[in-house]
């Protein structure tokens, strides 16, 4: 078990509150975003100790022959590089987690870590920074928050005018927002207080909430940025930093934020980030962000296929897609307790979809982009406890909802072919989508696997030809928890 040291202070649940500086101009006055934060220049000899590594190995883990280690990690498809990195834990009473955080576990039915857990908990109770390359669902968001609630038993409580302890980084507030439902269900019990800022929702309760002081603090970074530039918050007591899904925050151009924010926060803290991809960009960051890193993978690096979900692609042309999406509505609706996410390309496309089928009596709703933060909120809400078990949504909600849910991809263009030999599917594909040619690889990788596993309906037309009038719909039913 953990014996709770504290580093320094008076015990941490001792009161304490917000505040800040509130003077200066508005950010948006700035051309770019960060202007006005200064980079620090840290002296790691005048910044306070603090702990951070606080895993004791198991005795179940100690006796465990790596031999069997090898086998699991195998069986599991895990692999790690870096120096000096713990065994994966199998069970969960191996992690030695406080016994508040255990009972929550317990009473979430769950019998075993997910891969990424076993071999990330150890790592992060050891203090190391760390890189997790695991696809959407696999059970990352308790990887980091767990360790964090360790890490943040571990430090002095926060004082007036003291920010958070804990930095979570997320690229949306859909994202940011399933966090902190986590992080507040498990840091109840822990007398920890977290919130979740982001854009689109009023400034007032996301300020009042720092100011009243939070351990763990999620946040999308332009948002934080406002707050930061402000003197709403800071990051001094900043001492465990994670950056959830780093590639798609590359993607939305987040990357400038990225960097103000982490020039804000001690260089000895520790990081985790992760990643559904390996590109060079996200690598260059892990290079800058973390020092002497593990690096865990779920599955193969290069681009994949998630091998935990079976994909149906049913190709047909525009006619027949409603109808068949009905005919599967209704085996699928058939049972009870079963939810359903239908993906769209347009928001016109999504109310009006969404419209048709309230009318023929499906207990649909639909989300995108340009619904109020509140309707969205309430929307995914309904979804989420059952009550409109149908979600139609633009790619506003099609990250981190993948949990035991069936999924149809309404929107995208797809081929029509005879056969599926990989290399003419491929050939097909470069004259659809210029610009594959740097990716042939990873795609062809990717092909190969899919053409042994979907079950496709080709509509027959001879040779070989691309159909801009055809589209697809994918059911994709998710098997893990």
């Amino acid at each position: 078990m953990f014996s709770f040291r504290y580093g320094g202070g008076p015990p941490r649940f001792g009161g304490g509150g917000g505040g800040g500086n509130r003077s200066g101009p508005p950010p948006g006055k700035f051309g770019n975003p960060g202007e006005r934060l200064r980079k620090k220049h840290w002296n790691l000899d005048e910044l306070p100790k603090f702990q951070k590594n606080f895993y004791q190995e198991h005795t179940d883990a100690t006796r465990r022959p790596p031999q069997e280690v090898e086998q699991y990690r195998r069986s599991k498809e895990v692999t790690v590089k870096g120096r000096d990195c713990p065994k994966p834990i199998i069970k969960f009473h191996e992690a030695a987690f406080p016994s508040y955080v255990m009972e929550v576990i317990v009473k979430q039915n769950w019998t075993d870590p997910t891969p990424i857990q076993s071999q990330g908990w150890p790592v992060a109770l050891s203090g190391k920074d760390m890189v997790g390359i695991a696809q959407t669902g696999s059970g990352k968001t308790l990887a980091y928050l767990l360790p964090a609630i360790v890490h943040i038993q571990h430090q002095p409580f926060l004082e007036h005018g003291d920010g958070p302890i804990c930095l979570v980084l997320a690229p949306t507030r859909e994202l940011a927002q399933q966090v902190q439902q986590v992080a507040a269900e498990y840091g109840r019990a822990s007398r920890l207080k977290s919130t979740c800022i982001y854009g689109g929702a009023p400034k007032g309760p996301q300020i009042r909430d720092l100011e009243r002081g939070v351990e763990i603090c999620i946040a999308t970074p332009g948002r934080l940025i406002d707050f930061l530039e402000c003197g709403k918050t800071n990051l001094r007591r900043c001492t465990y930093l994670v950056l959830d899904e780093a590639d798609r925050m590359l993607d939305m151009g987040f990357e400038p934020q990225i960097r103000k924010i982490v020039e804000q926060i001690r260089p000895d803290r520790q990081t985790l980030m992760w990643s559904a991809t390996w590109p060079k960009e996200v690598r260059q960051l892990a290079e800058d962000f973390l020092k002497d890193y593990i690096q865990i993978n779920i599955g193969a690096l290069q681009l994949s296929a998630n091998h935990n979900i079976l994909q149906i692609v049913d190709v047909c042309n525009d006619m027949e897609k409603e109808d068949k999406l009905i005919r599967l509505l209704e085996e699928i609706m058939s049972e009870k307790e079963n939810k359903t996410i239908i993906f769209v390309e347009t928001k016109r496309r999504c109310d009006e979809l969404t419209r048709r089928m309230r009318r023929d009596g499906w207990p649909a709703m639909g989300i995108h982009g340009d619904k109020s933060q509140q309707e969205r909120d309430w929307v995914l809400n309904e979804f989420r406890y059952g009550k409109a078990p149908i979600l139609i949504a633009t790619d506003v909600a099609s990250r981190g909802l993948g949990h035991g849910f069936a999924f149809f991809n309404f929107s995208m263009h797809f081929l029509s072919f005879s056969h599926l030999k990989v290399e003419s599917l491929w050939q097909a594909l470069g004259m659809t989508v210029p610009g594959l040619e740097r990716e042939k690889d990873d795609i062809l990788e990717v092909l190969n696997w899919l053409s042994a596993v979907l079950q496709v309906t080709c509509l027959r037309f001879g040779t070989i030809v691309t159909f801009r009038s055809l589209y697809h719909i994918a059911w994709v039913l998710v098997s893990v928890f």
